[in-house]
Parts: structure tokens; sequence; C-alpha cells
């Protein structure tokens, strides 16, 4: 238990941003799984649209410090590779 009323306040504030960080990751992993079965089913069109949408939504994820930079630039990266690779 904190001992202050500022370590009472950063506990709360550290549980409301755990929470928004987890529903943020959540929804990154629910696009990038949507992106990943247009992939895998060679519909390109589609997968384009849909990494568009990926790509904007890590970025704004790492503007947003819920992810590292670098680790947006990575996923984003690989993802487009996938792209590249449908016949």
């Amino acid at each position: 238990m904190p001992n202050t009323k500022s370590a009472e306040r950063r506990m709360r504030n550290s549980a409301r941003r755990h929470l928004h960080n987890q529903s943020n990751k959540s929804r990154l992993k629910t696009l990038e799984k949507e992106y990943l079965a247009l992939v895998a089913a060679g519909q390109k069109n589609e997968a384009s649209a849909a990494l568009r949408a990926v790509t904007a939504a890590f970025d704004k994820a790492a503007k947003n410090r819920v992810l590292h930079p670098n680790h947006a630039s990575r996923k984003k990266s690989r993802l487009s590779v996938r792209l590249a690779g449908i016949k």
C-alpha cells in the first residue's frame, strides 16, 4: 500500500494507464491478425487497405508511447514485406 498521497495518485494513474495501454495493444493485435488473414487468403487489394489501417494504428501507438517507436517501425516493415510477397 502507498504511504503518501502522491503515491496513491501515482498508483491510480498507473492502473488507468495500464488499462488504456492494454486496450490499445489488443486493438493492434486484432488489426494485425485481420491483415495477416487477408494476406494468407491472397486478397491483395483488401490487404493493401488493411495495411494502411495497421500502419496508421502502429504510428499512433508509437506517438502516444504505447509502443516504442522502433518496435512500431519493425512491425510495419515486416507487415509490408508480407504484402509484397503476394503474387
